[in-house]
């Protein structure tokens, strides 16, 4: 039976494995599918070749001595789904000989020993600096989605001085490109959204040129007693922007309407948006200026805000 030495992380080093297996053992379990290579001089288990915490002590090998999981993989370790895009990234110090390499990106940069801790035993960016590099070089609306869940994930108390930590650090960075813009997503930051899609469509309505959203904005009835939230609100204007994703509002039309109908009889206006409309905003966004106008607040976006529309969307 075919046993390889694996640590806890269902990866190693091909050499490690060849001085405990030999390498005619190796060499069979990579040609029958025992083993997998995902970059040169490291092999994984494939049952576990998906797992994140795999990939990333694969990509921690591969780059090799200091090296430590960073941007995008370092936020999914911290707990933040948003930034999951299949690629796995590393940065190791300057004067590293590591490069990247098929869905492992190496980068080089100067990091301080407090920024690093160590998640499921490997050595990974510390939160703040890591939403810091996602704000100035990541998709803007998949920065500040992240940004949102891990907000949302610390405690009330501890919000205010990761915020404080990030804005710090977007001061003092290096290298300015994408600092202005980081600074303004942060601003955007509340934690409140649930889910990266609703963080991305109130990233996508002030981009277009409206005033920022009040974000899960509960409804009370005459009694008190909570009777809805809306993902998104205006409450001043009574307008509300609901995003319908396919998980949560699958077959849920007629309950949805029955909704809007009934806030609409307390005076709401209710824009929904559907997932597949991300690719094509612009019929959302209209009714959503016609319903500013409706409530007598007309909004004439310019050229440039729709401009700033079409890069929400990349």
């Amino acid at each position: 039976m075919f046993t390889p030495n694996w640590d806890r992380h269902g990866a190693a080093k091909r050499s490690a494995l060849l001085s405990a297996l030999g390498e005619q053992t190796v060499r069979s379990a990579l040609r029958h599918g025992l083993l997998s290579q995902p970059w040169r001089g490291v092999v994984v288990d494939p049952t576990r070749s998906l797992d994140i915490v795999t990939r990333s002590a694969a990509g921690l090998l591969a780059a090799g001595p200091g090296a430590v999981v960073s941007h995008g993989t370092a936020a999914v370790l911290h707990g933040c789904s948003a930034a999951e895009n299949g690629e796995l990234h590393v940065t190791v110090p300057y004067g590293s000989t590591a490069r990247s390499r098929g869905g492992l990106t190496v980068h080089r940069d100067r990091f301080a020993e407090d920024d690093v801790e160590f998640r499921y035993g490997l050595p990974v960016l510390s939160l703040a600096p890591t939403l810091v590099e996602l704000l100035c070089v990541e998709r803007r609306w998949v920065a500040l989605a992240t940004v949102d869940q891990a907000l949302a994930a610390v405690p009330d108390d501890e919000a205010g001085a990761l915020v404080q930590s990030i804005r710090s650090r977007l001061d003092l960075r290096d290298d300015r490109r994408g600092v202005p813009g980081g600074q303004a997503l942060l601003q955007l930051a509340t934690g409140a959204a649930e889910s990266p899609q609703e963080s991305r469509l109130r990233l996508l309505v002030v981009d277009a040129g409206f005033p920022a959203p009040i974000p899960q904005f509960q409804v009370f009835d005459l009694r008190g007693r909570l009777s809805y939230v809306f993902d998104l609100a205006w409450p001043d204007v009574k307008i509300a922007l609901e995003y319908d994703g396919y998980e949560a509002h699958e077959d849920r039309g007629a309950y949805d309407a029955e909704r809007d109908r009934r806030m609409a009889e307390r005076g709401w206006l209710t824009v929904r948006v559907r997932k597949e409309r991300f690719a094509n905003p612009e019929p959302v966004l209209n009714e959503l200026w016609r319903a500013f106008e409706t409530r007598g607040r007309p909004l004439a976006p310019s050229a440039a805000d729709r401009r700033r529309t079409q890069s929400a969307r990349r």
